[in-house]
């Protein structure tokens, strides 16, 4: 085992920023797609994973859902990674050159702001960091794309803006992977418990479930609902609350659900990240 971290991109993704940002010692490893991802952690080739999950802007990341449970790997912690767009191009461009800008579809949908200021074409391409590559390599200053600072030096690319993205809370976050589980200890402070769980084709299953949570007084977090293998009567459910399952009250609330439930996984448990603990204490202090 080598200290890599894979990542689904090419050098300079935002994802390959995460990782060197929550793990600066650690080399990463460019994945053409989020399996190829897993696969490499599963392997050996590296380390740890890290995987997207959702974005603050535009939900969720599809396949995430249905590629975690089937991995093989456990979920051993989170990172937020802000995501902060730079307007790039090569060197020696002005804005006034910038005839198109060049981004995958959700980052410009995220930068409309910016594309009518300069009355410019926004053109979508597959990524972020390979339309700057792709900018780079076309060396036309009326081309810019959109996308990370860290896609700009290695690019060798010009900032012409940074921040150009509409809403200054953009932020991702990732899950760490690991072959192996991580488990915390059962009475350490700020853990998360990520699992996936199908109810019984029972009436009010999915109300009964839960009602374990609030009778012990569990903090719910995420719940989400996808459909499996197609079927529209097949639904699973992505669950994240707050602590250890051994801790007696997710014990309690984890029976209850398993009571009316066909399956659960837990996909794992990990530390919070400070990120979200910020959150939490602003959001304590502003109520």
């Amino acid at each position: 085992m080598t200290d890599i971290i894979a990542f689904q991109g090419i050098p300079g993704a935002y994802s390959d920023l995460a990782c060197r940002t929550a793990f600066p010692g650690m080399a990463t490893l460019p994945c053409q797609t989020f399996e190829a991802a897993i696969d490499a952690v599963r392997s050996g080739e590296a380390t740890l994973g890290m995987l997207p999950t959702e974005n603050s802007l535009s939900g969720r990341v599809p396949d995430m859902h249905t590629l975690l449970p089937e991995s093989g790997l456990s979920i051993i912690g989170e990172h937020f990674q802000r995501v902060e767009h730079c307007l790039l191009a090569v060197p020696g461009t002005t804005l006034e050159q910038v005839r198109t800008i060049h981004s995958h579809a959700v980052a410009l949908g995220q930068i409309r702001a910016l594309i009518r200021e300069l009355g410019a074409q926004g053109v979508i391409e597959a990524d972020t960091a390979g339309s700057a590559a792709l900018v780079a390599r076309w060396n036309d200053p009326s081309r810019a794309a959109v996308a990370s600072s860290l896609a700009a030096e290695i690019y060798e690319l010009e900032i012409l803006r940074h921040n150009v993205e509409d809403a200054a809370h953009n932020t991702t976050r990732f899950y760490v992977m690991a072959k192996t589980p991580r488990l915390p200890p059962v009475d350490a402070d700020n853990l998360i418990t990520s699992f996936v769980f199908r109810v019984r084709n029972v009436p009010a299953a999915l109300f009964k479930a839960l009602g374990g949570f609030a009778t012990n007084g569990v903090n719910m977090t995420r719940l989400e609902s996808y459909m499996v293998g197609g079927q529209f009567a097949a639904t699973q459910f992505l669950c994240e609350i707050d602590g250890h399952p051994e801790r007696r009250d997710v014990r309690l609330a984890l029976e209850e659900l398993a009571f009316f439930s066909r399956e659960i996984r837990i996909l794992g448990v990990y530390p919070a990240a400070p990120f979200r603990l910020a959150q939490r204490a602003a959001q304590i202090s502003a109520e």
